[in-house]
């Protein structure tokens, strides 16, 4: 076991007991926060040398430990489904995990849990990279920054979300398929989901009904930066 790997596991496992005692469970959290620690120093997963490494460490192990257990499911899914796998090229020192496949509901559509992003594909075509470190690490962030309310936003969105399409399309929007105003509203208009189009410079998505909801992206994209 590498140094790093040892002291990410200890680091991890204190910070998530001691923040899984808060609720009485000490146990469980330094379970997760230990997993983490160990999976992500023995790939060198985290940019020490950078604060927003040691933050996303922190936050990983602490705040955002319910979304981080939630990686550690991807990460055996992973495991299970094998190659096309891991790519340490999009995950070494980026404070996430990247798997080509892992995880993935929805065919071609990729997904992130916690620090770990699934279904990235072929992540030689510019297109799929840009995908993981403009749009998926949107996600990363978020689940770190919102911790164990982003779950129950998220999906408190798409439920709410949901229910609002086909109340629009039962109040007139039937020149629209059901299924499109649904996904429309529950998925394409979800706040997050529009954060992280946005910032990838994909707003208004393909998938969404046009001129239905946010008209103009919600923040400028990464590529306005570069």
């Amino acid at each position: 076991m590498s140094p790093e790997t040892a002291g990410a596991t200890a680091a991890g496992a204190a910070l998530g007991a001691a923040t899984g005692s808060l609720v009485g469970l000490a146990v469980p959290g330094a379970v997760v926060g230990g997993l983490n620690g160990a999976i992500s120093g023995r790939r060198e997963i985290y940019a020490w040398s950078s604060p927003t490494g040691v933050v996303a460490f922190v936050l990983d192990s602490t705040w955002s430990l319910v979304t981080t257990a939630a990686g550690l499911v991807a990460h055996a899914v992973g495991a299970v489904r094998g190659e096309p796998g891991f790519v340490p090229a999009l995950s070494r020192r980026r404070n996430r995990h990247v798997y080509r496949r892992g995880f993935q509901p929805r065919r071609d559509f990729a997904i992130t849990l916690g620090n770990v992003i699934n279904g990235a594909g072929d992540v030689a075509r510019p297109r799929r990279a840009k995908l993981v470190t403009d749009h998926e690490d949107v996600h990363v962030w978020q689940a770190r920054l919102f911790g164990p309310t982003y779950p129950a936003l998220y999906a408190g969105w798409m439920a709410g979300g949901a229910v609002a399409g086909a109340v629009l399309w039962v109040a007139g929007r039937r020149d629209q398929p059901l299924g499109k105003m649904i996904e429309s509203c529950a998925y394409y208009l979800n706040p997050f989901e529009w954060w992280a189009y946005s910032r990838d410079d994909h707003w208004p998505p393909v998938g969404k009904v046009d001129g239905l909801g946010w008209r103009r992206p919600a923040v400028r994209s990464f590529a306005s930066f570069r």
